[in-house]
């Protein structure tokens, strides 16, 4: 079977927006290549090794390819797209020159050659994530994170991934409740229990992400203590509230359409493990997602609650903060790799 491989020449700043633009236009799958040069500085705290391969990529820049299958209309996948990149701009995402192009593949040569690249990674001092397919044994404190990311996921050591594992660490208690906004793969929801969450509600708008998260946790045997939801934070705060998963105001058809069928999903899913107010919300996402919903989140948790904020290119790190500060919250920490920051920040004791 042949399909076909978009390739969009871009930023590393702009690798996410434009990730998620072609999940949403179907991709079956996105790759993700960034710089593969020698002087580029690579995070070895923790004993980390790298196989990556040599390319001519430049500092900052990246590569990102999303696979349609060979009957889609690539023309106008392609005149979709475009505008989308350019309207980056107009959030100070800078997509550079970018450059598209389309070529035809078979199957085999993008489905599986990219896992050969994915070995076991030690990203915090106590978390390690191996990919299901490759043998391993942790030793003393060293605790596993088994992933089958798939195609449409990150391995989870990208910065934005590893910067909130990392803050995980330091900033979670024996027994919290949690939720993961934005789940993805799940690799935060299982790192979470790793370091000691009693329970973990994570949360996408994504079918597929929330698909490959409870593969994951079932992978790692957390069923039992990972619930999986295609919602939003506002849908989780509403069940909690009693007021059930709708939403008030005004809408177009598509957009009725969506909510109505999240509201079904999550009624389908049966109570929640982990209601509002909880002990620790994280949330690796893009920091213009971020800075839309940082009250919902503030009343998502109980006072002295904590919250973990990533995804935040350092363009972007001081609207952050002073959005976190607005809300009420206190910043505990932050946390940097590369240009990307994640903030640790929390709801005053007192507090309601």
């Amino acid at each position: 079977m042949k399909y076909h491989e978009l390739t969009i020449s871009t930023t590393e700043e702009a690798v996410e927006m434009i990730s998620n633009f072609l999940h949403e236009q179907g991709a079956g799958g996105v790759s993700i290549e960034e710089s593969g040069s020698l002087n580029r500085r690579r995070d070895e705290s923790f004993g980390q090794w790298y196989e990556l391969p040599l390319n001519d990529i430049a500092e900052g820049d990246a590569v990102i390819k999303g696979y349609f299958s060979e009957d889609e209309d690539m023309d106008a996948h392609v005149a979709a797209i475009r505008p989308r990149i350019e309207e980056l701009k107009d959030y100070d995402i800078n997509p550079g020159t970018y450059e598209i192009a389309v070529v035809t593949v078979d199957e085999d040569d993008w489905a599986t050659a990219w896992k050969q690249y994915f070995k076991p990674i030690r990203v915090t001092e106590r978390l390690t994530i191996k990919p299901t397919w490759e043998p391993y044994e942790g030793s003393g404190d060293e605790r596993i994170i088994e992933l089958d990311p798939g195609m449409a996921f990150g391995t989870g050591t990208h910065p934005t991934t590893s910067l909130c594992l990392r803050a995980l660490e330091s900033a979670i208690r024996e027994g919290d409740e949690v939720i993961d906004v934005g789940t993805g793969s799940g690799i935060l929801a299982i790192g979470a229990v790793l370091l000691g969450a009693s329970s973990v509600l994570a949360v996408d708008l994504d079918p597929v992400a929330v698909s490959s998260a409870k593969e994951n946790a079932r992978l790692n045997g957390m069923d039992d203590v990972i619930q999986v939801l295609q919602s939003d934070l506002l849908g989780v705060i509403s069940r909690s509230a009693g007021e059930g998963a709708g939403w008030n105001g005004t809408a177009n058809a598509a957009e009725d359409e969506a909510r109505e069928q999240l509201a079904e999903a999550m009624e389908q899913a049966g109570p929640l493990r982990v209601e509002a107010p909880c002990d620790l919300v994280v949330a690796n996402i893009l920091a213009e997602i971020i800075l839309l919903f940082i009250d919902d989140v503030y009343e998502a948790l109980k006072p002295g609650g904590i919250y973990i904020a990533s995804g935040i290119y350092e363009n972007k790190e001081q609207a952050v903060e002073t959005g976190l500060l607005a809300s009420g919250f206190e910043i505990v920490d932050r946390v940097r790799e590369d240009k990307w920051i994640a903030f640790v920040a929390a709801k005053p004791e007192g507090e309601r």
